[in-house]
């Protein structure tokens, strides 16, 4: 059960935008067990303080944790006050079976969603739809606004999708999703801030208005990092593995330097204008509780731009 942890006068609705200007989220997936369970928690707890917009839960590729997805959002958005957005995939599930998820999460007062295409399942090479399902995330996002006037977040690549054939096919994919319904992208993890100032800007330039938020990995690990960065078409820059060398088996130090890039990388990104952030937590608060900490006590940067 999750715990009575947050105080009587603590009010969820109370500037969710800090002094500084910086709107958070974060990201959770269903725990396996019940250690991993009560990480969670102590995770929502850490974090429930610096009352972000939203935090989403995800699915298992294959859509394998609908049910402890669900279960995990309705204790969320039940017990703690946050605002819980569950994952939608198009995997695994005809479009009845995915849009009666959708109405139940309606009815329980849920009213924001991620809406995905997913990955395929293990041990398959490549995606291929239901035969009875949503075939994209467009086409998610467009049966989500026959449920209700949910706000849907989607997937956007900062360094393209592993299986887009360009990137100009990546940027109208995105430009689907948005016409289709959605209401804000969220990026993928990247280290090239570059990468996703030339999305922000191809973006606008074709008419996708809705916010596209950075995606933060703070690092944990450096070797977990290099998998997930391998999967799904991150690049992780010589200078980052440089800082990282040596340091497998000095998990302080490795805390610290991944705190200062994460650090600096949403600095650079405030002073581009950027104000909302995602961080992909993998169920552990201390390093995105420090880094959110520290950009809280800094004045804003100089934009480099009005």
């Amino acid at each position: 059960m999750l715990p009575t942890w947050l105080p009587p006068d603590f009010d969820i609705e109370e500037k969710r935008m800090n002094s500084n200007g910086i709107r958070l989220s974060f990201e959770f997936f269903p725990p396996k067990n019940e250690t991993m369970e009560a990480r969670l928690w102590e995770t929502v707890q850490r974090l429930a303080p610096l009352k972000p917009d939203f935090v989403s839960v995800t699915y298992g590729a294959d859509g394998s944790t609908r049910e402890r997805t669900h279960d995990i959002v309705s204790r969320i958005h039940g017990r703690s006050g946050l605002t819980s957005a569950p994952h939608l995939t198009c995997v695994g599930a005809s479009r009845d079976e995915v849009l009666d998820i959708a109405r139940q999460y309606w009815d329980e007062g849920i009213r924001h969603i991620v809406a995905l295409r997913g990955d395929p399942p293990q041990g398959s090479d490549r995606y291929i739809p239901h035969p009875d399902g949503f075939a994209y995330a467009s086409d998610l996002v467009a049966g989500l606004r026959t449920v209700g006037d949910f706000e849907i977040s989607v997937a956007a690549y900062p360094e393209v999708h592993p299986e887009a054939t360009s990137p100009e096919a990546d940027l109208e994919n995105l430009k689907r999703k948005v016409d289709a319904g959605a209401t804000r992208a969220i990026t993928q993890f990247f280290f090239d801030t570059d990468a996703y100032l030339r999305l922000r800007d191809r973006a606008a330039a074709i008419g996708i208005d809705v916010p596209i938020v950075p995606g933060i990995l703070p690092i944990t690990r450096f070797p977990q990092l290099t998998r997930f960065a391998a999967a799904c078409g991150t690049h992780v820059p010589e200078w980052l593995a440089e800082r990282f060398a040596g340091l497998d088996d000095d998990p302080e130090t490795c805390a610290m330097i991944a705190a200062a890039v994460a650090i600096d990388q949403v600095e650079s990104l405030r002073r581009h204008g950027v104000s909302d952030f995602h961080f992909y937590t993998l169920n552990r608060a201390e390093l995105t509780y420090a880094i959110c900490q520290c950009l809280a006590s800094r004045p804003a940067p100089q934009a480099l731009y009005a």
